[in-house]
């Protein structure tokens, strides 16, 4: 299988649960929800996505023939004099649509940790460390369970209810990004002040302005 690759980069995850912890992130090109051009933005099914992940023109991307050749391509990102707690993020785009059992051996097989960040539309091949599903509006899920559930907020038919019995060890809310972020993020706030099974998530990332 050949993979398209957007960009690569070393960095600190900046969302949910393992927010601070340093990852190769490893974007793929492609997404079933939005084409990536702004021209079909308004009748995409996920019509806030702020990522470009059209091409493979960024840092680091490409197109990979096999998963081998990615995996290492994956690895030279990781500072070579610090080989414990190798940590690496699929993401996207929707990294499910190609993401493989045959790639996720590869990244084991260099020591590393996988986490996937995905809309949750497509089923994950096994072996994956840790699940992120981001549920989308008129999106249906295919992924029910996981370790986290990160829920940009608010989105019209995406009510936190719909999600909030599903099997997920941790349920944040997101404030949605755009002009009317400080008014989502009190909504949000208040949201989780009186349902608490959600947790406030933030990206720090944009706060601190690191990759």
């Amino acid at each position: 299988m050949t993979y398209s690759i957007k960009e690569m980069f070393y960095t600190l995850q900046g969302e949910g649960n393992q927010a601070g912890r340093p990852a190769v992130f490893c974007r793929f090109s492609g997404c079933n929800l939005w084409s990536g051009r702004e021209q079909d933005r308004a009748s995409a099914i996920c019509t806030f996505c702020d990522t470009d992940f059209v091409g493979t023109d960024g840092q680091g991307g490409d197109k990979f023939k096999n998963a081998e050749a990615l995996a290492h391509a994956i690895d030279s990102f990781w500072p070579i004099s610090h080989q414990d707690h190798k940590y690496v993020v699929l993401t996207g785009g929707e990294p499910l649509l190609q993401v493989d059992d045959a790639l996720i051996a590869a990244l084991h097989e260099l020591a590393f940790t996988i986490a996937v960040e995905t809309n949750g539309t497509i089923a994950p091949p096994f072996g994956i460390d840790w699940i992120c599903v981001s549920p989308k509006s008129g999106a249906q899920l295919k992924i029910t369970q996981g370790n986290e559930l990160k829920l940009v907020y608010p989105q019209a038919e995406a009510p936190p209810e719909k999600f909030e019995k599903l099997r997920f060890e941790h349920h944040y809310l997101q404030p949605m990004d755009g002009p009317d972020i400080q008014k989502n993020i009190e909504l949000t706030i208040e949201h989780c002040k009186s349902h608490p099974k959600w947790k406030l998530g933030l990206q720090q990332h944009k706060i601190l302005k690191i990759p």
